[in-house]
């Protein structure tokens, strides 16, 4: 049977689709939150019954959190895994809802029907994209479309504390030859994508210490040191007048663009006075070398994110604190080390101290940004199968934010990630009234199962 039976089956079942979708929607599983991990647990085993009900050897299991589900199914072909998540971020403030988040409603938007409720586009409906293309592929031909492993995680709003212990206990069964990601968006609202450069994530807390106790400026000032003065010249330091970083080392394992993303990019036409013109500002600020979509997806950076000390309440005291303390992240890129450049940043702050002040720091985390080896013909596979059904030519982007699942499977399993969404920029997520494009996900299930046919072809 034919590829355009299963996209006339997928254009048949879509009310069906939309109501499995609504049940799973109905169930709060916000993994944040304690009083809700029942739900968790029912999310799971929902997710774990419908796999079944299409032939996987599909189970909810345990971790010392909340639950994974995983699913095998099919053979022939190459081995794909698919990922998702089934968790949902916290609803509040509930009273900007215009209704009861895990109440799903269809509902018209601007630009047609929307699905309406917490987790409809992170991640639930993107998930079920995949999971009702393979039910579709089911019912013409019987079988699924190759061998597929399906890997849904219920922890993935509150930090994945589960997920790499799972992986590494698990790594014979979960490993396959590319992993499937769906919990991007497509560019500017319209444009079918392929993300496959990722920027990593270091987080460091600085705090700087002086005298022993706060001072009163009128004694002390001038003859003794603030430490809000000697951090605010350090965060001072941090960019040259062009906007590049001054950490020694910093862009160690930064690569250039190969030409032909480049090219793609440039073909994109990004807008980037109506991007900043959104927010009330004109100007890129980056290194000013480079183009506002490479600042965006392909450059590291360097942000504070922080900074207090002394006394910032009602009124004024005059005081020089004995501490003052800032939060600063750096986006990473290419193969640049985060560990190496943590130890870098941190000693390029001690030899900009001053006598008398010392430097304490904390860290956030830290992981390596993720780039994704597009030679692998299964990625224009994937991009031809997106331009035939979004009539448009697919295209190879970056993602300036940090998806850390896509550089586990990289470091656990050794496989590449495609991240392929259908997430539209208004949608919403982790805001009041979520909603996910009816057409994105309708588009979305007929996306996968062109994908699939020519991956497994």
């Amino acid at each position: 049977m034919s590829l355009d039976a299963v996209l006339a089956r997928i254009d048949e079942d879509l009310p069906q689709a939309l109501d499995r979708l609504m049940a799973l929607l109905r169930i709060p599983s916000i993994s944040t939150d304690p009083a809700f991990g029942a739900d968790c647990a029912r999310a799971a085993e929902w997710l774990a019954e419908d796999l079944r009900g299409l032939g996987f050897n599909a189970a909810s299991r345990p971790t010392t959190g909340h639950p994974m589900v995983v699913g095998h199914g099919g053979s022939g072909g190459r081995h794909l895994l698919f990922y998702g998540h089934y968790d949902v971020q916290p609803v509040d403030p509930l009273n900007l809802w215009h209704r009861d988040p895990f109440d799903p409603e269809l509902q018209d938007g601007p630009k047609g029907k929307v699905i309406r409720a917490r987790g409809a586009s992170d991640d639930k409906g993107q998930l079920m994209t995949f999971i009702e293309a393979c039910r579709a592929w089911k019912a013409v031909h019987g079988s699924l479309p190759g061998k597929l492993t399906i890997f849904l995680e219920g922890e993935e709003e509150s930090g994945s504390p589960s997920l790499i212990p799972f992986m590494r206990e698990n790594a014979a069964e979960l490993r396959a030859e590319v992993a499937l990601i769906c919990d991007t968006g497509l560019f500017e609202d319209h444009v079918p994508a392929i993300t496959t450069m990722l920027r990593g994530l270091l987080g460091e807390e600085i705090t700087i210490r002086a005298a022993d106790r706060d001072l009163h400026s009128g004694s002390y000032g001038g003859a003794a040191i603030n430490p809000i003065r000697v951090l605010a010249r350090i965060l001072a330091n941090l960019h040259d007048e062009t906007g590049h970083i001054a950490v020694p080392g910093f862009y160690d394992g930064v690569v250039e663009l190969p030409d032909a993303i480049r090219a793609q990019w440039q073909s994109l036409a990004f807008d980037h006075q109506k991007f900043l013109g959104s927010v009330g500002l004109s100007h890129p600020a980056g290194e000013q070398d480079r183009t506002p979509l490479e600042m965006l997806w392909s450059r590291p950076t360097a942000e504070v994110n922080g900074i207090w000390g002394g006394y910032t309440g009602d009124g004024f005291k005059t005081v020089l604190p004995a501490e003052a303390h800032a939060k600063v992240s750096f986006r990473l890129v290419g193969q640049q080390d985060p560990l190496a450049i943590r130890d870098s940043f941190r000693q390029w702050v001690r030899d900009q101290l001053p006598p008398d002040c010392t430097a304490e720091f904390h860290d956030h985390g830290a992981s390596p940004a993720g780039t994704m080896a597009i030679d692998d013909p299964a990625f224009e596979a994937a991009r031809q199968a997106l331009s035939e059904e979004w009539q448009k030519p697919a295209s190879y982007i970056g993602c300036g934010g940090s998806i850390p699942i896509a550089g586990y499977f990289k470091t656990e399993l050794g496989m590449d990630a495609m991240l392929i969404g259908f997430g539209r920029d208004d949608d919403q997520i982790h805001s009041p009234n979520e909603k996910y494009d009816l057409e994105c996900f309708h588009k979305g299930i007929r996306s996968w199962a062109r994908i699939l046919a020519r991956l497994q072809g």
